[in-house]
């Protein structure tokens, strides 16, 4: 895409936020002339994906709604969908539980089949996009249900509006959105401790260790999801692969909130990788407890020894130590690799595409990250993780990859 069509898009949205100029600038912090020659894709160094990340983050929308072409039909609903579910987070009656006395609440049978439907859809990865269309429906069946059910109904409706807000969460993860993430994480807490269910308890929890995580508080994410093992254990231990899987995940997302903290700056950094591993060989012991028959994906973890190998490679990333990730992405075989849900596998290879970054080998991160979008397209084209990736591989070249890099630049919509 040229300067001028993510120009269009900024001052497209700088209005929608009912943004002045001047006011954007100085969020931004720079001048309203540096606004208008951005809007008016004149400016000869921008935009930097650094500078359209700043402004996505200033204008609330995703990254690549910024960088797609305004004509997309599939774009614009995405950005509408996002907003949509903010929306919907915020309406009185879902954000209060409390619904009109007259609304009739749907039964939970249904309820339930309608939430397991949504996160098959999402482990699928076919179209994270029309996915997200259907949250802010599912949102106030869920809260509904819940307000207005009782006895042993309401419990399973607060276990459904958990997992939903959970669903909510792993979406607005995927889009950036990190705010809607944080929020929805926190909600889905709270109603899974109203379900009295320790595995939603649990599931829950690892959500929003994983949205604090994204919103760059990875020391109290850490810190959350080991008291949410603490606490639960004793409940969990209890319930076969349910339980195992939960509290395996609980232990993974601590392992990369503590990855994530290793990368700053503070007095904590240090501490924070030395736990790393030890929180990566508490979840490979529950692993490695689950019964023969169990189906590796209990309550939609995909949660087994492979992945946590997959998460292995992913805080290798996260640690800079990209050969190491590599040699552990390697040791997965190849039906290892096939019995893990889609969305898994596509975030495998692009975990792979970044230690092989990482460790130098760009052309084969380039290739890698081709397989990722075979298997999965919106992993690769829709994600701004991935689309710093390629702009990173652009910047320090790709040697024979080059042409196909330049053509996954196009298709991710990047600046030229």
């Amino acid at each position: 895409m040229d300067t001028r069509r993510i120009g269009e898009n900024i001052a497209c949205w700088r209005g929608r936020r009912r943004l002045t100029q001047t006011a954007f600038g100085t969020l931004m912090g720079k001048s309203k002339r540096w606004v208008q020659d951005l809007e008016a894709g004149s400016r000869q160094a921008d935009p930097r994906l650094s500078v359209l990340e700043a402004a996505a983050r200033v204008l609330a929308v995703p990254l690549p709604v910024l960088l797609a072409d305004t004509t997309s039909d599939e774009t614009a609903d995405a950005a509408g969908e996002m907003e949509a579910i903010r929306v919907a987070l915020h309406r009185h009656d879902i954000a209060t539980g409390t619904p009109d006395a007259s609304a009739h609440p749907l039964d939970v049978d249904t309820l339930r089949r309608s939430v397991h439907h949504a996160w098959r859809l999402f482990q699928a990865s076919a179209a994270f996009t029309s996915l997200s269309g259907r949250i802010p429906a599912l949102l106030t069946d869920a809260t509904h249900a819940a307000a207005l059910h009782d006895g042993d109904d309401q419990l399973t409706a607060y276990r459904a509006l958990s997992m939903t807000l959970q669903l909510t969460e792993a979406l607005a993860i995927k889009a950036g959105a990190t705010d809607i993430a944080s929020l929805a994480g926190h909600r889905a807490v709270l109603a899974a401790e109203r379900s009295g269910d320790p595995v939603i308890q649990a599931s829950a929890a690892r959500h929003l260790t994983d949205a604090l995580t994204a919103d760059e508080q990875p020391h109290a994410a850490a810190a959350f999801a080991q008291a949410a093992a603490t606490r639960l254990t004793p409940d969990l231990t209890g319930r076969g692969a349910v339980g195992l899987s939960t509290l395996g995940m609980l232990y993974l997302k601590a392992a990369m909130a503590q990855a994530t903290a290793a990368t700053l700056t503070d007095r904590r950094a240090p501490s924070a990788a030395r736990q790393v591993p030890d929180l990566l060989a508490q979840a490979d012991e529950h692993a490695r407890q689950l019964p023969p028959d169990a189906d590796g994906n209990a309550l939609f973890t995909a949660f087994n020894t492979t992945n946590v190998s997959l998460y292995r490679l992913a805080a290798h990333v996260k640690l800079y130590e990209g050969e190491a990730g590599a040699a552990v992405a390697q040791a997965i075989t190849a039906d290892q690799r096939a019995a893990l849900p889609r969305e898994r596998r596509a975030h495998l290879l692009t975990d792979l595409a970044h230690a092989y970054t990482q460790a130098g080998n760009r052309q084969k991160a380039v290739d890698t990250l081709l397989d990722a979008e075979r298997e999965a397209p919106e992993e690769v084209l829709g994600r701004p993780r991935t689309h710093q990736l390629v702009e990173d591989l652009r910047l320090l070249g790709a040697g024979s990859a080059e042409g196909r890099l330049r053509a996954l630049a196009e298709r991710c919509g990047l600046p030229g």
